[in-house]
């Protein structure tokens, strides 16, 4: 995950395809909610397979800030993932 380069977004299921776990989004998912507090895995720039954030409370806002510091546009809590998706 830490490979994603700035500017853009990978899936929770891109992340585990690339850790060599495919059908495990949701371990993903868990992984970074566990991250502690000030970590330095961009782990804003992972999104649901829609492209939409998928934190809750101020996350989102903290999510979507991120990104559209890095230039990428949320629209609506949502990614363009043609325009934004990482492929390595």
């Amino acid at each position: 995950m830490a490979a994603i380069p700035e500017g853009s977004v990978a899936t929770y299921g891109d992340v585990a395809r690339f850790a060599g776990l495919p059908r495990r989004a949701r371990m993903v998912g868990q992984v970074l909610a566990a991250l502690p507090a000030g970590s330095r895995l961009p782990w804003h720039r992972v999104l649901r397979a829609d492209g939409r954030i998928a934190t809750r409370d101020d996350g989102e806002t903290t999510q979507a800030l991120r990104l559209e510091a890095e230039g990428i546009l949320v629209r609506a809590g949502q990614v363009d993932l043609r325009r934004h998706r990482w492929q390595p």
